[in-house]
């Protein structure tokens, strides 16, 4: 068996830092070449960029090259650095708190979802293999004193250096850093640290503020005693549907052949998204926050829209096909049907969104209080935008059958995406259905939100999760419809010809929050008018 030389630990931390400089960061470099695309000095920026992060990885593992942690914390490094190269390169992902909470926050389904052989061979070359050297290599550390003496010097020999190629270079690199926010999102593996140390702040921040109650004098307007008929308002939150992609918005196919057919819908075109991801999105739209003032502990740590409901007296019920309410439905009735065993809509641990239909007209026939039903979809959720729909709704063919979307052709990509849409349009159609078969004996509503969009290769750019700064259209311009039974809109003063005059108006999910308070005639100090959707296109009946 061939044996290792030896190294003293400061060559192992130079070489280690090399190696993750070029062995993860092709994304990063590929990046870089793009936006100095013919700037004369190009190759001289790159040498320095790369000199500079050279120096700083040199710098911190030096620091921390100790007998007994070296290669531990090198072995973590070269496999998680792996897993996270492939993925930026696989689906153009910026790593971020945004998209770290993303990922901590998922479902065994959704991960399963991102799991492929390519990933292995990744983390087995770039990471094992790696880590399997490093183990086998000797490392002859100094006496405690000496050690501590070298990784001076060597700090600050690092330190020089980088300070030095940094003025020699300081007006090319400080305009590329200016200009270029998104290169520190693309560092592997600062990146991801940083993210993970920002991410376990926020836990302990959540973790150290009180729980507090919001909207605590909500109470029904009087109004309620006149209605003649029990209420059911379905809140339908969708998952990864862009506005883009939808049929009723203007997209050239016909993916909402059903929804296109409903008298009195309303598709409002210009709606945006508090955030790129579920994660951010989801309670934020919930927490009566603006998209401009959410703190993500803030929202932890609160109550939200739906506690406010039921406190006012309405009975609250969130239904889940996905991974979870991210919080927002802790303290009202839960039931998760992402599971169930339902041989026509369910397999391989996940079901189809009709799941979510299943006994409801069954349940308004026994309701017997007022009650705001939220459905959480699957809706569109990637990469195997193949398995979000049954096979009878595969009408845009061919489709791309991979999570590697990067690997697919582009159209193949859209015609599975556009099939989840039209899933999604036969599920809110039937939802409509059964609304309208019961609106006799109860009051029926349902109004759709998605909580993010999608981007399904513009701009090199897959799934969803960019920094909101950085996002593209596509992943922040959503879809948003409304419908009302003829008894809803008499007892709730609803104008639905008006809402059609103002469906083009810019909302956002910033609006929802006191768009249902105003819609159910809930009274508290925290509605604003303002934000209400629905302000103007109420009847005297709805007056508060």
């Amino acid at each position: 068996m061939l044996k290792i030389k030896s190294l003293r630990p400061e060559w192992v931390t130079l070489l280690a830092s090399a190696y993750l400089l070029i062995g993860f960061n092709s994304v990063l470099w590929e990046h870089i070449a793009s936006v100095l695309q013919g700037d004369s000095h190009a190759v001289v920026l790159r040498l320095a960029f790369g000199v500079l992060l050279l120096c700083a990885f040199n710098i911190v593992l030096t620091l921390l090259a100790f007998r007994r942690t070296l290669k531990p914390l090198l072995a973590t490094l070269f496999i998680i650095s792996a897993g996270v190269a492939y993925f930026m390169s696989q689906y153009g992902v910026l790593i971020d708190i945004g998209m770290l909470r993303n990922t901590v926050e998922t479902n065994v389904t959704e991960v399963r979802d991102l799991l492929s052989l390519k990933l292995f061979f990744y983390i087995l070359l770039l990471g094992v293999v790696p880590t399997l050297i490093l183990f086998r290599t000797p490392i002859k550390f100094r006496t405690l004193p000496r050690e501590l003496l070298q990784k001076l010097w060597v700090g600050l020999a690092s330190a020089a250096v980088l300070a030095a190629v940094a003025m020699a270079n300081y007006q090319g690199l400080a305009s590329l850093f200016r200009n270029h926010h998104e290169l520190r999102l693309m560092v592997v593996p600062s990146n991801y640290i940083g993210a993970s140390v920002n991410y376990v702040r926020e836990k302990v921040g959540v973790a150290a503020q009180p729980f507090s109650k919001i909207g605590e004098d909500a109470t029904l307007a009087p109004s309620w005693s006149t209605h003649p008929r029990k209420s059911l308002t379905v809140l339908v939150v969708g998952e990864s549907a862009r506005a883009e992609n939808f049929g009723l918005l203007g997209y050239g196919r016909d993916t909402n052949p059903e929804l296109s057919k409903e008298k009195g819908l309303v598709a409002f075109s210009n709606v945006t998204s508090c955030g790129t991801e579920t994660a951010v999105s989801v309670p934020c739209m919930f927490s009566g926050m603006t998209r401009k003032d959410y703190d993500a502990v803030k929202a932890k740590n609160q109550e939200g829209l739906l506690d406010m409901l039921q406190r006012a007296g309405l009975a609250v019920y969130w239904r889940d096909n996905q991974s979870g309410c991210k919080g927002t439905c802790d303290r009202v009735h839960v039931e998760d049907v992402s599971n169930l065993k339902e041989p026509t809509l369910c397999a391989d641990s996940e079901c189809h969104d009709e799941i979510l239909l299943k006994d409801l007209a069954a349940r308004i026939d026994d309701l017997k209080e007022d009650t705001v039903l939220v459905l959480h979809q699957m809706g569109s959720h990637g990469p195997d935008y193949y398995k979000r729909y049954p096979a009878a709704f595969e009408r845009f063919t061919p489709v791309c059958h991979s999570n590697a979307l990067n690997q697919c052709d582009r159209q193949s990509i859209v015609n599975g995406y556009d099939n989840t849409l039209l899933y999604t349009d036969h599920v809110l159609a039937s939802l409509i259905d059964v609304l309208r078969s019961k609106q006799d004996q109860v009051d029926t509503a349902m109004i759709y939100l998605s909580d993010h969009g999608e981007s399904l290769g513009e701009y090199n750019l897959f799934l969803h999760g960019t920094p909101y700064m950085l996002a593209p259209e596509q992943q922040k311009h959503v879809p948003m419809l409304a419908w009302f039974s003829d008894n809803y809109r008499s007892t709730f003063g609803v104008d639905v010809d008006c809402l059609q005059q103002g469906r083009e108006r810019p909302l956002s999910q910033d609006n929802l929050f006191h768009s249902m308070l105003g819609l159910l005639q809930v009274k508290t100090a925290l509605y604003n008018p303002q934000l209400d959707l629905f302000t103007g296109c109420r009847g005297a009946q709805a007056a508060r």
